[in-house]
């Protein structure tokens, strides 16, 4: 990129951290006349949790007017004075506006009853590390997230806007330097249980959330994170809250087009919906030394995006929008993002409700192939089992067959997988066995395997 350039700035990476999300700063260039930019309403975070936007913010948008200096032919000086005054004017209303949600400072100072105004200064994105002192929200009570292996018909890009928008939260995330970070967040419960990733909330103190209806909740409780895997867990305290179905993201296929909802480069341009394909499955991603396993996707996410919901044709979230491919100074990158799979990551939510922590994967202990038995139906022939693992606890042993998981038949090995994922830790696994024609049931207590 050239230096010289003021249009476009990134944060520059060296090689060996070329793996990181994008954080673009855009400065507009002179114009030569009169620029209109568009700004959205937005009620961070100077609203209380029951007051509703108002009738103008409902009614539509508002414009900023920025006067500049013409190099070329300019008009007569009355008319450029005008203009220079009414620019000044626009300028100083838009830094007021903003001020009014992010004004410097950490101090919450109340202004009339039930509104409250949070001083804070947007930093452009968050380091993803650091202890939060986010109050914390009571683990364990048997909140699941849940996801559907199956689905219905595909939608219309506008019907799956109109399903999951609702869903998608922008989350505001205060530091006591007295800056913060916006990312976004989906609701899986009507109670108020949302997801979103680990490094919008780390190192935070304070936390907000608007849904798109512009309603704010400022009192939101940490349930857990874990830095490792990018993912955490908030709470609000509402009710009849919408809620997003979640699908199988094992069953994405290259090719597939998906959706992401999210909130780039800020608060400006929340809700954004971009398109495009899944561009890899399992793809293999190190950061910070960490490897994790993600659905690659050319739909355009950039800073803000975070946290924010990957979609199907179903209007189901298959993915939580984790980062983007960084590039270095000399080489441009662009359509590389990438997204946490909900499948596999069920459970991580799961153990951040109930623990607060994610712990280890629950596992059966086996190594296993699909086979077909001599009677035509699908099983799954066990090769190897794990000393002391859930499966030799359970009498399990290498050359046998599993007919049915959870009373379901089996044809693969994914449809083992699928079914072991909805379980945690501590939990029983009913197998059928099939050994040398003789059947028999085994009762597999799943148990924690770390990495």
């Amino acid at each position: 990129m050239d230096e010289n350039n003021p249009g476009l700035n990134s944060v520059e990476r060296s090689a060996e951290e070329a793996l990181r999300e994008v954080v673009l700063r855009y400065e507009a260039p002179h114009p030569r006349s009169v620029e209109l930019r568009y700004v959205q309403p937005t009620p961070l975070p100077g609203r209380s949790e029951e007051q509703e936007p108002s009738e103008k913010e409902r009614s539509g948008y508002t414009y900023e007017a920025w006067a500049q200096t013409a190099p070329a032919e300019r008009p007569p000086r009355s008319r450029r004075g005008l203009k220079i005054f009414l620019g000044c004017i626009a300028v100083l209303l838009v830094i007021s506006l903003v001020m009014s949600f992010f004004p410097r400072g950490n101090v919450a100072t109340r202004r009339d009853e039930g509104e409250y105004s949070f001083r804070y200064e947007l930093r452009p994105d968050n380091t993803g590390s650091g202890k939060t002192s986010i109050r914390r929200w009571k683990n364990g009570d048997g909140t699941r997230l849940r996801f559907s292996e199956t689905h219905g018909e595909a939608l219309t890009i506008q019907e799956v806007y109109e399903r999951v928008n609702p869903c998608t939260v922008t989350v505001a995330t205060g530091f006591s330097d007295g800056s913060a970070v916006v990312g976004t967040g989906v609701i899986f419960t009507e109670d108020g249980y949302i997801l979103t990733n680990a490094h919008v909330v780390a190192g935070g103190n304070k936390c907000f959330v608007v849904l798109d209806t512009g309603r704010m909740f400022d009192d939101v409780r940490l349930v857990g994170y874990d830095e490792a895997k990018d993912l955490a867990v908030i709470k609000v305290k509402g009710e009849g809250l919408p809620v997003a179905e979640f699908g199988d993201s094992d069953a994405l296929t290259v090719g597939d087009t998906v959706y992401a909802i999210g909130n780039p480069l800020g608060v400006e341009l929340r809700g954004t919906l971009t398109d495009g394909i899944v561009s890899a499955i399992n793809r293999d991603v190190t950061v910070d030394g960490i490897r994790m396993t993600l659905i690659q996707t050319n739909a355009a996410l950039n800073n803000g995006n975070s946290g924010g919901p990957l979609i199907n044709t179903y209007g189901q979230v298959v993915g939580i929008n984790t980062m983007k491919m960084g590039s270095s100074s000399t080489v441009s990158v662009e359509g590389l993002g990438f997204a946490i799979p909900v499948s596999s990551s069920a459970w991580m939510v799961d153990d951040l409700i109930e623990y607060g922590e994610v712990r280890g994967e629950p596992t059966l202990g086996i190594l296993v192939a699909a086979e077909t038995l001599p009677s035509g139906e699908g099983a799954i022939l066990i090769h190897e089992v794990t000393a002391d693992s859930a499966a030799d606890k359970a009498g399990l042993r290498a050359g046998v067959y599993i007919v049915r998981a959870d009373g379901e038949a089996l044809e693969t090995t994914n449809d083992l997988l699928r079914i072991r994922r909805r379980y945690r830790a501590g939990e029983v696994l009913t197998l059928e066995i099939d050994r040398t024609g003789e059947r028999f049931t085994a009762a597999a207590v799943l148990e924690e395997a770390y990495d």
